[in-house]
């Protein structure tokens, strides 16, 4: 993958950034599932602390080894520190919501994160301003989602509230970091260096937050070891790496739509690990969410791009004189 500065913005989500981003969401799918797994043998918080310290040496590694610019010099400092604080809260909320609720309830309110997403641009981000397309396509897939979520959802506690809250406001923070990504000098930088900026941050904040939340450590397994590094590699070195790549080169309320499928596939690695069920509602819920996916990603055609038109304008103004 090459540098952000290197590769030219994209007006539209093409194929390879379709597949990826398909990719990454079976990736977070899968995720929740094994958190909940992990969170067996570590508490919540110290396994979120855990996993981001461990990262950050095997990404430090592959940015020099690759050249990718890592600098604290370049206005990117307080963004960074700014993002790697709501990175700690995001995965704080996140792992904590999975220790009192299932993984499909989970999956409901922290995926929810793309409809923050697309608001937050509309304001933010002028040229991803909601058209009637991205309205509809996004108004589609949540329909898809509610009815994923409108049979069974499983034996839920009598404090499944507090982790739907909490995965609801991991998925605000989540927002949050996509956008600052975008709307400041972080922008300029490598994936690389943003993560590691979260991960650098957010890690001695869990790790020093997790005693507070009760013993650090319950019952760990050999299987529960592999699960973990497993999360380490693929989900935070590869996985997120992706992530901010691909959030430096396409738009960004497109490519976050991609993360309402999250939720079809964190419904399924659930019922897959624990024997969530799966209502006949599902292949429906799937159809409406990969429709408005394709509403959300169609390109306006018909229309000159902005260098176009700027083309245009110069010959007429040539003319005119």
């Amino acid at each position: 993958m090459g540098h952000p500065q290197g590769q030219a913005r994209k007006t539209h989500m093409d194929a390879f950034g379709a597949s990826l981003l398909l990719g990454f969401s079976v990736l977070l799918g899968l995720n929740q599932a094994l958190v909940k797994l992990v969170n067996d043998g570590l508490a919540p918080v110290f396994q979120s602390g855990l996993r981001s310290a461990c990262a950050v040496l095997p990404v430090f590694l592959y940015a020099l080894y690759t050249r990718k610019k890592l600098s604290l010099t370049d206005g990117t400092l307080p963004w960074g520190l700014l993002n790697g604080l709501l990175f700690a809260l995001e995965f704080c909320l996140l792992f904590l919501a999975l220790d009192y609720t299932t993984v499909a309830r989970v999956s409901l309110f922290f995926y929810i994160m793309p409809v923050w997403v697309a608001i937050g641009a509309h304001f933010l981000i002028a040229e991803e301003a909601l058209n009637r397309h991205k309205a509809l396509g996004l108004g589609l897939a949540l329909v898809g989602i509610s009815l994923a979520f409108s049979g069974d959802l499983g034996a839920a506690t009598p404090g499944a509230w507090i982790g739907d809250l909490l995965a609801l406001l991991g998925g605000v923070f989540w927002a949050a970091i996509t956008l600052v990504t975008r709307c400041t000098p972080l922008s300029t930088t490598s994936p690389e260096m943003n993560l590691l900026y979260q991960l650098a941050v957010s890690a001695p904040l869990l790790l020093v937050a997790a005693p507070f939340f009760g013993d650090l450590v319950r019952e760990p397994t050999l299987l529960i070891s592999v699960v973990f590094a497993f999360q380490v590699i693929v989900v935070v070195c590869i996985g997120f790496i992706t992530w901010f790549w691909i959030l430096s080169i396409y738009p960004v309320s497109n490519m976050a739509s991609f993360g309402l499928l999250t939720p079809i596939f964190g419904v399924f690695f659930g019922w897959l690990m624990f024997d969530d069920p799966l209502t006949t509602t599902f292949a429906v819920a799937v159809l409406l969410v990969g429709s408005g996916i394709v509403l959300v990603n169609k390109p306006v055609r018909n229309l000159p791009s902005q260098q176009q038109e700027n083309q245009r304008e110069h010959q007429r103004a040539k003319q005119h004189g």
